[in-house]
């Protein structure tokens, strides 16, 4: 026998060889299972569930902030733009309205064949007019029954504030989608940070709980919604800004 208490020797008599039983070894296996039953993993995964859905409702939070702004910075721009394809369009209404009294009057010097103040009128037609009232003129409308009623139904008349106006029209219609698809966005976040807090409550509540059962499930239910909100939140788009 060995002076060790712990260790104790024998012989094979048909080898002769010794082996070595060491209770040591058993006793340390014994102590760290008796360790790790005493761990209280709903604890642990509970805690781990708090820190990450923390994490994930302040970036939604400041993600639902961001796209906020960005919905009133492009509903700004539609406003804007708004404001001018109005002011543009009334300006191409009132050359429209020259145009219209410039024309009847030099119609009328032109039927009377007063010379002088058709050359008086025509001198005073706006630069855009002048185009289209030669492309009228050249369709022969005094013989020509096929020939448009009037300068103003050919194709060559054309304003520059009424193609402003609506172009600047297109670009308040465009910047009014990009602010409703930012408002969604910004919605989507803010319901993200509604689903991870119910995640936290689910993990603050089972350790809370008596039965180990009640305590798994509810956890597991935190971490289900947990993953779920989080593989839709990696679907969104990002806003970064300083």
């Amino acid at each position: 026998m060995s002076d060790d208490p712990t260790t104790t020797k024998t012989t094979d008599d048909s080898t002769g060889s010794e082996t070595v039983d060491d209770s040591a070894s058993s006793g340390v296996a014994g102590a760290v299972q008796d360790f790790m039953g005493t761990i209280d993993w709903v604890e642990i995964f509970s805690t781990f569930l708090l820190a990450l859905a923390t994490v994930a409702t302040a970036w939604s939070g400041y993600q639902a902030s961001r796209w906020s702004g960005e919905q009133s910075i492009a509903f700004s721009e539609a406003n804007a733009a708004r404001v001018e394809s109005t002011r543009a369009s009334t300006q191409a209404g009132q050359q429209i309205q020259i145009d219209v009294a410039l024309f009847t009057q030099w119609v009328d010097a032109y039927a009377r064949d007063e010379k002088d103040l058709e050359q008086f009128y025509l001198k005073r037609f706006r630069e855009e007019f002048k185009p289209a009232l030669e492309a009228w003129l050249a369709t022969k409308p005094q013989t020509n029954p096929d020939a448009p009623l009037s300068p103003f139904a050919m194709p060559e008349y054309e304003l520059a504030a009424q193609a402003e106006a609506d172009r600047l029209s297109a670009e308040a219609e465009e910047a009014g989608r990009l602010a409703r698809r930012n408002n969604q966005r910004s919605d989507n976040y803010v319901l993200c940070v509604v689903l991870f807090a119910s995640s936290l409550f689910f993990a603050g509540i089972s350790t809370k709980l008596v039965r180990p059962r009640s305590r798994q499930a509810i956890l597991a239910l935190g971490y289900l919604v947990f993953v779920g909100t989080v593989i839709w939140l990696l679907t969104f788009p990002v806003s970064f800004g300083i």
